[in-house]
């Protein structure tokens, strides 16, 4: 297909990549004006039927998974003899072209590999594995998101399937929606003696041909581990796929190539999950997310990933030695004033949009002395803070709607730079969340006191102020970890909305001086 086709009601953009399964395209949702990612079967093998079952299942398993780690499916659409599966677009780079740059420091690596365990160890509860876990499968957000891509190789667990004590049933009933009879799975696909993956990640038993189970994800996330720890292949470049499948079968990953201050505890994780044995391997991907629990994230770590055309720079905190003015804006919302930070474009001045909007008579704005309006990056939306929840309204749309999972004493949000996210503060919890906000429960990413203005910078960090105890601005990776003072400020003095600029180099943030902070000057 070329960009102008279409395909039912979605209509093709540019061309993404393709693999065994299909062609992929970034494509435009006409009814529901949304970008999405198409996977169109190939013309050529669109009417085989064993492909168009493995096709179909791939749709079945992803619509069991709801999951904010794992890519979601919007729909099938047939049209004119052609067959597409619209998934979630993800935007930013996938974890091989970041690997290729060198190893990840570990604070980074453990970041990731958090939200991998997590991915996998939703869809195993769900009764699916991926079998074709690898970096190219597995993108990061600008936000630091993780998203596990592409379960068009994924099997059922059936009951007994592997290990006789490895059935996903086992911790409850199964749902009947999982029990797929012929023709969703083709016995071809699942036979004795079929090799399906990706050599230099699948599991020794795949390489044999045998049945795999949620095992060989292990096998998997341990040698995504290895590669981001380390830059390099666990099992090495392999010229050849028979090369690569006697280097799985006979050969140790270079163990020495870890670093040197790899904690035992993940050390031991990594070599238990690359077990060649599958009966001696860590049979639980739970038990590896918990392992990883363990290990603190260092505060200090850069950001997950930062966006490829973003130069690497020292951390702004490291160099900042003076005050910066703040810039303000005024959005109208209920007749009070709300102020932000407003930039500039390199090619010029961001065009003014100006717009009103009266509160509905059951909802009244909450704290408006704090942070408690965001607009979207592209202009498009506003979440803004009333009756201790959060509301988003688009600008399209007359009404505002409540943001589920929100009403915790909500504050100070801000929109992910991507505009999927918000993070904000929980007033009656105590701690900072973010939601994505094509559903969900929140996601606590630290604790943190009373919050005096927050922002989610480009870098994939969280910059807040808070009210109590460290009244400075304090930094955390979106990820989650342990906040870092990154500007101190003085005894009777009150940091506000901090925001890293697009230099990367300086903090812009208001500084309230005097009793009860009540004065306040530019720092």
């Amino acid at each position: 297909m070329k960009p102008g086709d279409t395909l039912g009601t979605y209509q093709v953009l540019a061309k993404l990549g393709e693999g065994g399964m299909g062609e992929v395209y970034r494509a435009r949702d006409t009814r529901l004006k949304r970008d999405v990612a198409l996977k169109v079967l190939p013309d050529a093998v669109a009417g085989d039927h064993e492909k168009l079952a493995r096709f179909q299942r791939e749709a079945e398993l992803l619509a069991t998974l709801n999951h904010p780690n794992i890519a979601a499916i919007y729909g099938i659409e047939e049209a004119d003899g052609s067959v597409g599966l619209a998934l979630e677009l993800v935007e930013g780079e996938d974890l091989s072209r970041h690997i290729a740059r060198g190893a990840l420091p570990l604070p980074e690596a453990l970041a990731i590999a958090r939200q991998i365990a997590d991915a996998l160890e939703a869809a195993h509860e769900r009764g699916v594995i991926h079998r074709d876990l690898k970096p190219a499968n597995i993108k990061v957000t600008p936000d630091g998101r993780v998203k596990v891509l592409d379960f068009g190789l994924a099997k059922m667990l059936e009951p007994g399937a592997g290990s006789g004590d490895l059935g996903v049933g086992s911790s409850g009933p199964r749902p009947s929606a999982l029990t797929m009879p012929p023709p969703m799975a083709s016995p071809a696909m699942t036979m004795r003696g079929m090799i399906v993956g990706t050599p230099a990640y699948m599991s020794p038993e795949q390489a044999r041909g045998m049945p795999a189970d949620r095992r060989a994800d292990i096998w998997a996330f341990g040698c995504v581990l290895f590669e981001m720890l380390t830059g390099r292949r666990a099992f090495g470049p392999g010229d050849s796929v028979s090369d690569a499948i006697v280097a799985v079968l006979s050969r140790e990953p270079d163990w020495t190539a870890l670093p040197a201050d790899l904690p035992p505890r993940v050390r031991t994780v990594l070599g238990r999950c690359l077990q060649k044995d599958a009966r001696k391997r860590l049979r639980d991907i739970a038990d590896v997310r918990l392992e990883l629990d363990e290990e603190p994230l260092d505060a200090a770590a850069p950001a997950l990933i930062a966006p490829p055309s973003t130069p690497q720079r020292r951390p702004a905190w490291q160099r900042v030695t003076s005050a910066v003015a703040i810039a303000l804006i005024a959005a109208a919302i209920g007749g009070v004033g709300v102020w932000r930070f407003a930039g500039t474009s390199p090619s010029g001045p961001v065009p003014v949009t100006r717009f009103s909007f009266l509160l509905p008579e059951d909802q009244k704005l909450s704290r408006p002395g704090h942070q408690f309006v965001t607009v979207s990056p592209d202009g498009s939306r506003i979440v803004y803070v009333a009756n201790g929840r959060l509301y988003i309204r688009p600008m399209s749309d007359l009404e505002a709607k409540e943001i589920p999972g929100t009403n915790v004493g909500a504050e100070n949000p801000a929109f992910s730079p991507d505009g999927q996210s918000i993070v904000f503060s929980a007033r009656s919890e105590g701690g900072l969340k973010r939601i994505a906000l094509s559903g969900g429960a929140p996601v606590t990413i630290c604790p943190a006191g009373a919050v005096f203005g927050l922002s989610w910078a480009w870098d994939g960090s969280i910059l807040f102020a808070q009210e109590q105890g460290a009244r400075g601005i304090l930094r955390v990776s979106a990820g989650g970890g342990t906040p870092k003072e990154v500007v101190a400020v003085k005894g009777r003095e009150q940091a506000h909305g901090p925001q890293l600029l697009p230099d990367g180099d300086h903090v812009l943030f208001t500084l309230a001086t005097g009793t009860g902070a009540t004065r306040w000057d530019t720092a």
